[in-house]
């Protein structure tokens, strides 16, 4: 029932989503009324030009973020959503008018209840906020009253929505017959024909079947849209070489960081605190004695693995504990040893040698970190002069010419492979790249790695069939797959009905003679004759259900093979680039009287019902707004829809 409420305006609804908090201010609009309070009515109920605002911006806002990017006006009449957002007022406008008309509405303290409910307007402790309830109806430019009577016409709506459609429920034929349906289950056999299984190899195909293929199956051969780019860039990695380090800056740097070139020698070990000595050495002679390891040890005590893990750690970690531990010359369990926490065993999972990196060794090391960290700096820092140059008219070749930056082109595609260490393998330069048009001037734009960049798009280049000379071993690949699954398709229903005539029952073949006496009356039916080799027998699966995975096979092949109504019903299966033969075995019905069975009913019900009660109240509100007065004002309209940005 919750999904019918949507039907119609409801400002109590805007305020439960969180909407009133963003206010109109977001699209720059103040106010919509501009004299004319009215877009639309329905017999004596009026849509106002603030609840067609709302319900328009809150659709926009809704519809951005799916798509992650504000969309404009412009793109929301071109969706329809305008039309959409009248469609549902003048629906809701349609039930309020009728609950008017038949006397259906609420009294205060029901309003009272719905609106002191409400989380939006509940305050630090969780109750209602009365200052919060002001101040939030004041940005949505509502008044107390205002609000009131819309909470007011929604709960009588809803009232409505009970009457007509509360009470239904889907007839016991019809949720058994769903939940059979769904928890049927069928054996089947299939086996897979391959290239192998072809009666004969595939013959070669001459020059002119190879370019009918090629002009036939153009679409498959034609290069995809280019766009001719031209870019300036310069990356940390490219200027790094320019950059000039003396030896004691590469000292303080490897001062800062001397954790990650001198650490002594390191254990990973975990330990297992006992309460009493007797007991760790008990369990120390079970794990010597190979009984039990140290991790069951852990698990018998009710801890987990994780909860003894001390993880990395040195000599001076491990206190009284260290020369037993650190004496171990391979991973083992050595205790008990008495800790502060009691006696203890510890096990020793792994010995991590000393690091010892001399500042001459990581000089190296060092320097090109430390480059590229200043060519980075560098490049932030003159920024401002690269953006200047562009602001002023200067061309990228300009920009090349008179700065560090590398002028390049590239004939760009969304599905081009990017080419290693190329601005196109950069997250940032394929969206500029995607997004730029010809009337665009060239901007400067960041790199993930503190590089930057500008781009002019030159040309687009429509897509355009490749000649057939640069993709001949591409057709020739092309044209042997689609032959290949044409004479697979072809042979196996050719065993299709061979595999029809095998499990098909063969009668008792009698000949009567002129007396009426049968003769050969011991004669048996004739053996089927085998259709297939012994390597292509059938694989059996048994009890599957429609919603199963069968690892390594196409979903077509069990979606078919609930499509087949009888068993021993043989069918082709064509997966695109695999086919199989496939038959049925066995249709096994659904036991409703399952406990498994019981919770999967319900959902059906629960489902069945609500969709059933949705579209009975959709032909009640079609039916009403048939029979009202319906009048548009279609210059309202337009003038909301041109002040929303």
């Amino acid at each position: 029932m919750s999904q019918l409420r949507t039907k119609g305006k409801s400002s109590i609804v805007w305020i439960l989503m969180g909407l009133m908090v963003l206010g109109l201010g977001g699209f720059g609009v103040t106010s919509f009324s501009g004299g004319t309070s009215e877009v639309a009515s329905v017999g004596e109920t009026s849509i106002s030009a603030d609840d067609y605002a709302r319900s328009l911006q809150q659709e926009m806002r809704a519809f951005s973020q799916q798509a992650g990017q504000q969309i404009t006006m412009q793109q929301a009449q071109q969706m329809g959503l305008p039309q959409a957002v009248q469609a549902r007022l003048i629906a809701a406008a349609a039930l309020a008018e009728q609950a008017r008309r038949i006397g259906v509405s609420v009294g205060d303290a029901q309003v009272a209840q719905t609106i002191m409910q409400a989380d939006a307007f509940s305050g630090p402790n969780g109750s209602f906020d009365r200052t919060a309830y002001g101040e939030i109806l004041r940005r949505e430019r509502l008044t107390e009253a205002e609000f009131e009577a819309d909470v007011r016409a929604d709960e009588a709506r809803l009232l409505l929505q009970r009457a007509v459609a509360g009470g239904v429920q889907t007839p016991e034929p019809m949720v058994d017959l769903t939940t059979r349906w769904l928890l049927e289950t069928r054996d089947f056999s299939w086996r897979e024909l391959t290239e192998d299984d072809l009666p004969a190899p595939v013959a070669e195909p001459d020059e002119d079947t190879l370019r009918a293929w090629h002009e036939a199956n153009g679409d498959r051969f034609t290069a995809p849209e280019k766009r001719r780019i031209s870019y300036a860039w310069a990356t940390p990695n490219m200027l790094s070489s320019d950059v000039q380090l003396d030896e004691a800056a590469l000292r303080a740097v490897y001062d800062q960081n001397i954790a990650e070139f001198q650490q002594p020698e390191r254990r990973l070990v975990s330990r297992l605190v006992f309460p009493d000595a007797e007991g760790a050495q008990a369990a120390r002679a079970q794990i010597d004695a190979g009984e039990k390891p140290f991790e069951a040890v852990v698990i018998e005590r009710g801890l987990t693995p994780e909860d003894v893990d001390l993880g990395e750690v040195t000599a001076a970690d491990l206190g009284a504990a260290a020369s037993e531990v650190f004496a171990l010359e391979q991973p083992g369990v050595v205790g008990p040893i008495q800790t502060d926490l009691g006696p203890a065993l510890f096990s020793v999972n792994a010995i991590l040698d000393p690091v010892d990196v001399s500042f001459e060794e990581a000089r190296d090391d060092l320097r090109a970190e430390a480059a590229l960290s200043a060519a980075s700096r560098m490049i932030q820092d003159r920024a401002a002069d690269y953006e200047d140059l562009l602001a002023g008219g200067a061309t990228l070749e300009d920009l090349a010419g008179e700065t560090e930056l590398e002028l390049g082109q590239i004939d760009w595609t969304a599905e081009g492979t990017p080419t290693e260490g190329g601005i196109e393998g950069y997250e940032a330069f394929r969206e500029r790249a995607a997004e730029i048009q010809t009337s665009d001037f060239p901007q400067l734009f960041e790199l993930a790695d503190g590089g930057v960049f500008a781009l002019r798009l030159d040309e687009t280049v429509p897509p355009t069939l490749m000649p057939f000379e640069s993709v001949r071993d591409d057709v020739l690949a092309d044209w042997r797959k689609a032959e290949v699954q044409r004479q697979l398709l072809a042979l196996a229903a050719e065993q299709r009905v061979a595999a029809v005539a095998e499990t098909a029952p063969v009668p008792e073949v009698s000949t009567a003679g002129a007396n009426g006496t049968v003769a050969n009356p011991g004669r048996q039916p004739a053996a089927p004759q085998p259709v297939v080799a012994p390597e292509q027998q059938w694989t059996t699966e048994e009890d599957l259900s429609r919603s199963d995975w069968m690892d390594g096979l196409p979903p077509q092949l069990l979606s078919q093979a609930f499509e087949l109504s009888e068993p021993g019903e043989v069918d082709v299966v064509d997966a695109g680039d695999r086919v199989f033969v496939l038959r049925l075995d066995a249709i096994n019905d659904a036991d409703l009287e399952t406990e498994n069975a019981g919770p999967i009913r319900q959902a059906v019900q629960a489902r069945l019902d609500q969709s059933i009660q949705a579209d009975i109240f959709d032909y009640y509100t079609r039916h009403i707004q048939r029979g009202a007065e319906l009048q548009l004002n279609q210059q309202a309209i337009n003038a909301i829809n041109a002040q929303v940005q």
